[in-house]
């Protein structure tokens, strides 16, 4: 099964957990919303990504946005990297399929390679992107 995003694989991925199928995600950083570059609708103004990530721009996506960025303070490092490191430790993903079109890019998703996230840290990304019963 693939999930769009990091940000959509939520609805899929505890039932599945269980289930034992992986999960191959697409997007990993939606479209560079995790990325923090996107908060808010003025931020899409001239993006070509407008109409993928404007679906974000909720309060699920700043939950998850104020969680990664506390995290990235914490572990010294960017949201990016935070991103990518939350998914590459989700038991249920298969790989995360990640694109750069920048060198600086590729830089962060190497480093996010070797970040290790705590238990704590996990646990903090997991409640802050359940979906609320709102939402």
């Amino acid at each position: 099964m693939a999930a769009d995003t990091l940000v959509e694989f939520d609805q899929y991925g505890f039932g599945l957990l269980h289930e034992a199928i992986q999960i191959a995600v697409n997007v990993s950083i939606a479209s560079g919303f995790l990325s923090g570059k996107y908060r808010s609708e003025k931020d899409l103004t001239n993006s070509s990504r407008a109409g993928y990530v404007k679906k974000y721009l909720n309060a699920r996506g700043f939950r998850i946005l104020e969680a990664i960025d506390e995290l990235a303070k914490t572990y010294n490092t960017t949201p990016t990297q935070i991103s990518l490191a939350w998914l590459i430790q989700r038991q249920s993903i298969t790989a995360p399929i990640v694109s750069a079109t920048k060198l600086e890019q590729l830089n962060e998703i190497i480093k996010a390679v070797n970040l290790k996230l705590d238990s704590a840290s996990m646990e903090l990304l997991d409640r802050a992107s359940a979906y609320d019963s709102d939402e």
